[in-house]
């Protein structure tokens, strides 16, 4: 479903009186988008299912800091802070369940091993596939990946939202990035074979 900016307007506006009907509308309207953005910080399905109620009750709390004069009242923008508010739910959620999560050292860096194949891993792979393997990664990789990569998240930011050196989150990512490439090959290479 799409909804023009003043169909939104009217959206949030009855969210923030607290009119269930346009409360359900929203929530069936970023359901999905909302589970896609959890699924990439949870470790179960459960945990999806809990960030996002969890996101959800979160949103329509703080709705009434959404400005769309500041922000603009388009479904992009209003989308983008939608996610900034699941992610941060996400991160917190991390937090407080898996305090004792660990993150590489920025010092001690891999060597990426670079094979040449006639056909990249992704010419071979699918989606799905792909977005399995980021989720099978050590999740101290998997978070700044997505932070970084999926999210567009600067190193000095996922320091300041993890509590790490601008240099650990250089390094988680290029450790991940590394992992990542040598999954996917293998991947690949049991499917040309398979």
């Amino acid at each position: 479903m799409s909804y023009s900016n003043e169909d939104l307007k009217k959206l949030l506006a009855g969210c923030r009186e607290n009119s269930r009907v346009h409360e359900r509308q929203f929530f069936d309207w970023l359901k999905e988008f909302a589970a896609n953005v959890c699924y990439r910080y949870a470790s179960s399905r459960i945990e999806v299912q809990d960030l996002v109620c969890d996101g959800f009750v979160k949103v329509f709390k703080n709705l009434h800091l959404y400005n769309e004069d500041i922000y603009g009242c388009s479904e992009a923008a209003f989308k983008g802070w939608f996610k900034k508010v699941l992610i941060n739910n996400c991160i917190n959620y991390r937090n407080k369940f898996h305090p004792k999560l660990l993150y590489s050292d920025e010092n001690t860096l891999l060597v990426a091993e670079v094979e040449d194949e006639s056909e990249s891993a992704l010419d071979i792979i699918s989606y799905n596939e792909i977005l399995s393997t980021v989720m099978e990664l050590p999740p101290g990789y998997r978070m700044v990946f997505n932070l970084f990569a999926i999210d567009g998240y600067t190193h000095e930011e996922i320091g300041g939202i993890l509590g790490i050196s601008e240099g650990t989150s250089k390094s988680n990512l290029f450790k991940a990035r590394h992992w990542l490439r040598k999954a996917l090959q293998k991947k690949t290479i049991i499917k040309k074979y398979v």
